[in-house]
């Protein structure tokens, strides 16, 4: 699938900026980690299957990770693609676990883009590429901010991947720094 192809896959579900710019965000960290994990020569699906996490969320809210099943079989995508998306998903509306390191990294960074967003707009800077890890773990451990950021599905996907969460914040925030103002 080309990535014009996802997009328009996804844009057909979606419409609010709010979805599209968090689509385009765990794009670039699913690129940034494969080329980073040495799996460049798929960096593209990576990179599709972060376009396309969320293809249900802003439509079937109440359906994540079970709709999107239906909407990317309609649309002929491959079943490894359909595992992956859904299985970020895993212990809160799916019960289709993440297996491949791909899958992990999805399942540990979706909601951890939203919290370093969230932190990028509390910055002078309104931006990521000035964050220190320092004032990001701040935030991370003030459950108050970004309070619809897991920091359990955070954990568990950290745990997932064998690293501590120092690690897990440090290589997503290097990640969107990669690429995000």
């Amino acid at each position: 699938m080309t990535r014009q192809a996802a997009w328009e896959l996804l844009t057909k579900y979606n419409q609010e900026a709010f979805h599209l710019k968090h689509a385009e965000t765990v794009e670039g960290v699913m690129r940034y980690f494969a080329a980073e994990l040495g799996y460049g020569d798929e960096a593209d699906f990576w990179a599709n299957v972060g376009l396309l996490h969320d293809i249900d969320f802003e439509q079937w809210p109440e359906q994540h990770c079970v709709k999107c099943r239906e909407l990317l079989e309609e649309a002929g995508v491959d079943q490894r693609t359909i595992h992956a998306v859904v299985s970020h998903g895993y212990g809160l509306c799916a019960d289709v676990e993440p297996e491949h390191e791909m899958e992990k990294i999805l399942f540990a960074t979706d909601e951890l883009t939203g919290l370093i967003g969230a932190a990028a707009l509390m910055r002078p800077s309104k931006s990521v590429q000035d964050m220190e890890l320092k004032s990001l773990k701040k935030k991370y451990k003030d459950k108050k901010f970004a309070a619809g950021c897991s920091r359990d599905v955070i954990q568990r996907g950290a745990d997932r991947l064998g690293w501590s969460i120092d690690e897990l914040l440090d290589r997503t925030l290097k990640a969107m720094q990669s690429f995000y103002e």
